[in-house]
């Protein structure tokens, strides 16, 4: 998975090209894609229910991408929720909060000097100038505008507890599906002394509109710590101009920023994250990613080839291929959808079949900035509450162009598929 053939690269692929090639042996592209799975499975329940009460789709989530997503809740520094393409990096103003682990009401704000932030951080990059705002107070993240007079970047570096575990960190440390992001480059592995890495060439958007750029290497250390940094070719994260080609920092020059020995004393001043309350919600059981993913392929249609397939517990997708082109069909799968979802289904477009189940049926354009992409989807809702979502897209990628002027799968298929009676039999866990 080499990052590129420039030079300045070398060190970093060589480092991490031969990890990989020692790791390859031992698993397939679909177990990493379990790994995701498993690194995120807390937080992205959360998130799919969350999300999907108001999208009605888990491809509704491409655009989440890999960031953010720090000890079970995909939150921003601000505990706000995230929807940008590769990173949720630490953004300017926001320096002082935390991300949290369970309910960051529960989780106390991290009391790191953001001045101590700051100054690992300029003397591990190349000389430049820096500018901060907010270095007086405390937090776990800083965001600032770097110029080595090649035009200004905006740069930021955060520190996080990855989890009650380190394993719960992996996600954030590998490398995300094409099919759902953006990017031009990527690599992850394991490091000599146990921690792992990731260096990603992505873009601020999923359509790279503007040409934003938007490159970071994140670091989970054994013993459950994430240093997170990323760099645009930009002033701002959301610039209405660019200021360079790139961003100013080679991927290796950003490896030897976050594997600096002098982020362990204050990565060591991080808050514990909170023991479980005895009243602490559990995320509603689903269905095992490898189950939905199989059930998903059983119930294709008869005529295409599934080309790549992931996804996560409760929700799957596959790349399909009918000769006329790529075209991205996914399904969530929620056995307590939960109150909140009954106000999805109604409406003209809403109807119920004898047994009482409501089903919605939608044909609108695509929403990631795929040039003429369409998403068709069925949301059905059974009298319990067992809710199945399937999305179809006349592109293999939500984000690429279309491939062909319809999805592969009829709306009637997409019928077919969401009221299966599979889905209610599948083994929740």
């Amino acid at each position: 998975m080499p990052l590129n053939d420039d030079p300045q690269h070398g060190a970093f692929e060589e480092e991490l090209g031969a990890v990989l090639r020692r790791a390859g042996d031992g698993f397939s592209a679909d177990d990493r894609r379990e790994l995701v799975a498993g690194g995120l499975k807390r937080g992205r329940r959360r998130l799919v229910r969350r999300r999907l009460a108001v999208t009605g789709g888990a491809l509704a989530l491409a655009a989440v991408g890999i960031g953010g997503v720090y000890g079970g809740s995909l939150v921003g520094p601000g505990a706000g929720t995230t929807t940008t393409s590769v990173a949720a990096a630490p953004k300017p103003g926001n320096a002082t909060s935390t991300a949290s682990a369970t309910d960051p009401k529960k989780t106390p704000d991290a009391q790191i000097p953001l001045k101590d932030i700051a100054d690992v951080l300029k003397a591990n990059t190349p000389a430049g100038q820096w500018t901060f705002d907010g270095l007086d107070g405390v937090g776990h993240a800083v965001a600032g505008v770097y110029d080595d007079g090649n035009g200004k970047a905006a740069v930021s570096v955060g520190l996080y507890r990855a989890g009650r575990t380190a394993e719960s960190g992996v996600g954030q440390v590998t490398c995300p599906d094409k099919a759902l992001v953006a990017y031009d480059r990527c690599a992850d592995g394991r490091m000599s002394n146990g921690d792992r890495i990731m260096a990603i060439e992505g873009y601020e958007y999923p359509d790279k509109r503007d040409g934003i750029k938007n490159w970071r290497v994140v670091r989970l250390t054994k013993d459950g710590f994430l240093i997170d940094a990323s760099e645009y070719n930009a002033p701002a994260e959301k610039s209405d101009a660019l200021s360079r080609e790139n961003p100013p920092f080679s991927l290796t020059q950003l490896k030897d920023l976050v594997t600096a020995d002098a982020w362990a004393p204050l990565t060591a001043q991080l808050p514990q994250l909170p023991k479980p309350g005895k009243g602490e919600t559990k995320p509603p059981a689903v269905p095992s990613a490898v189950a939905v993913q199989a059930t998903l392929r059983s119930l294709l249609p008869k005529g295409v080839t599934v080309t790549s397939h992931g996804g996560g517990d409760g929700h799957g997708y596959v790349v399909v291929d009918d000769g006329k082109g790529k075209s991205l069909v996914g399904v969530d799968v929620q056995p307590d959808s939960g109150k909140a979802v009954a106000e999805l289904f109604t409406g003209d477009d809403v109807y119920t079949l004898p047994d009482g189940t409501k089903v919605k049926s939608t044909q609108q354009p695509g929403e990631k900035g795929g040039a003429g992409v369409v998403w068709w989807s069925v949301d059905t809702l059974s009298p319990e509450g067992f809710r199945v979502v399937v999305s179809a897209f006349n592109s293999g990628a939500q984000h690429e162009a279309a491939t062909r002027a319809e999805p592969a799968l009829t709306m009637g298929q997409l019928k077919a598929l969401a009221l299966s009676p599979k889905w209610q039999k599948l083994p929740l866990k």
